[in-house]
């Protein structure tokens, strides 16, 4: 090439058999090579200290919550796809967003306060539920459910959780007596009570059951059993005041009697639960956007232990790199749910591991592994920032 090859890209080079030399040899079989140019090392942003650089993050990946949201509902939606696409999960943590944004002068009280009311108002009065439970995805403009597959067209307990945990989250935060803030808690609070936990026992079985459809029933059959992504869901089921679960179906259920411990030692690291090299690290986030792991511990496990040693053990194996992919290091790892250039989307984990680095898993781990986190972080920005900072984070 004439000019030098740019950096991290891919380049195909093919030779066919047809192709002949000076002395008219040929080869016998057409040659195809893939070539990945190295990271170019430079800054891309100007060096600030780390307060800034997690200011910049936090600030522009808040405007994705905030200026994404559907017009109508308030809700986040899930995609650019579709825009009328609004996910249950994805608001719970949008409505943590904006209290944060509140908290750190990104948005003023009354902005926040007005578009969690219009939130909540939308959930009360338009969207479907099914024994108190949402779908996974709404039509954000008619409340309406939008099937996430075939047979995933009702209820969705662990998307209804991770929206309820937003949800109380505003309610604990705006607690003055404004009238807007108090129909706000009231109206929080009467979505939590309309949820009948101990419905989606499926008979009264001693575990919870993922979903629940008007027309195939419990055909899914997927009961919510550790360790994964799901603890919310017990810990909601018990708090209930009007259809608490009982701690049988806790101990059954989450904890399937013990069967969700691991125990096993990786690289020095020992994992008190969950699959094999821990899994995807979502695992150790999204419970715990509404769950203080400090100090929290069970007949199971300590649950901060278990987040720090499943940050780690992710961290070990992108760093040790088995598979050889292009660009592990200590300083750009992080295997969890994402979409990909490979499939779509899958849940990348030590054990499905695709060669997909998402940036979200090891900047989300912050809590439990601060310095390869923050090291990760920089990598992200200063290394890598011409092509993974954009307008939202």
């Amino acid at each position: 090439p004439s000019a030098d090859l740019p950096a991290l890209t891919q380049f195909n080079v093919s030779v066919v058999n047809t192709l002949q030399s000076k002395t008219g040899a040929k080869l016998t079989e057409a040659v195809s090579v893939k070539l990945l140019t190295a990271i170019d090392s430079t800054d891309k942003f100007p060096r600030i200290s780390d307060d800034e650089l997690l200011t910049i993050i936090q600030r522009q990946t808040f405007r994705f919550f905030w200026d994404y949201a559907h017009p109508v509902s308030g809700m986040n939606r899930d995609r650019n796809q579709n825009p009328d696409i609004v996910t249950t999960g994805g608001t719970g943590m949008g409505v943590m967003a904006i209290i944060t944004a509140i908290h750190r002068n990104f948005i003023t009280k009354q902005e926040g306060l007005t578009r969690i009311a219009t939130i909540v108002d939308f959930l009360r009065t338009k969207a479907t539920t099914y024994h108190g439970a949402f779908a996974h995805f709404i039509n954000g403009n008619t409340g309406a459910t939008i099937p996430f597959s075939e047979k995933d067209n009702g209820a969705d307990l662990v998307e209804t959780a991770l929206l309820l945990q937003g949800l109380i989250t505003a309610k604990q935060y705006f607690n003055t007596g404004d009238a807007t803030e108090t129909k706000l808690r009231n109206d929080v609070t009467a979505i939590y009570n309309g949820v009948e936990w101990n419905w989606f026992r499926k008979n009264n079985e001693n575990v919870l059951y993922w979903h629940w459809s008007p027309q195939y029933n419990w055909d899914l059959n997927l009961p919510i059993k550790g360790w994964n992504e799901s603890l919310i869901v017990y810990v909601l089921g018990a708090g209930s005041t009007t259809s608490s679960i009982s701690k049988e179906v806790y101990d059954n259920g989450w904890a399937s009697n013990g069967a969700m411990r691991n125990g096993a030692n990786y690289s020095g690291v020992t994992l008190p639960l969950g699959p094999q090299l821990g899994g995807p690290l979502f695992f150790a986030h999204y419970s715990f956007l509404g769950i203080n792991p400090t100090n929290l511990s069970d007949a199971y496990a300590n649950y901060w232990d278990q987040n720090v040693a499943h940050s780690k053990v992710n961290f070990n194996y992108c760093k040790t790199n088995p598979k050889a992919f292009n660009g592990y290091s200590e300083y750009c790892w992080g295997l969890t749910a994402s979409d990909n250039n490979v499939g779509g989307y899958s849940a990348h984990s030590p054990t499905n591991d695709l060669g997909i680095i998402s940036p979200t898993a090891a900047i989300s781990s912050l809590p439990y592994t601060p310095t390869e986190s923050m090291n990760a972080l920089r990598f992200f920005y200063y290394t890598l920032g011409d092509k993974l900072f954009k307008e939202y984070g």
